[in-house]
């Protein structure tokens, strides 16, 4: 489902406090899978060519991509191999 389908379907709960950050966490983590997953097809490298440059397992780059919690750390090594860089922002 896209992100813009999921905006449409929170808008009717926003003002439900924990559906808001459930909500808020989730799309963030889908965010970072879709960030590494672009990149790291647009380095022509499949997941296991990635492990190796990084040094993060491949299962775990699987997981990042299919939208699973990570470290700052793992995604520093991930955004190292892929000559990128990691950005955090608070609006």
């Amino acid at each position: 489902m896209p992100l813009k389908t999921l905006d449409k379907i929170f808008e009717k709960d926003i003002n439900n406090p924990a559906l808001t950050e459930s909500y808020l966490e989730e799309k963030a983590k889908l965010e970072n899978a879709l960030a590494v997953l672009k990149a790291r097809e647009a380095a022509g490298l499949t997941q296991r060519d990635l492990a190796k440059k990084s040094g993060v397992p491949q299962s775990t780059i699987a997981r990042i991509e299919k939208g699973a919690n990570t470290s700052l750390s793992t995604m520093c090594k991930i955004a190292f191999a892929l000559d990128k860089q990691v950005k955090i922002s608070l609006v």
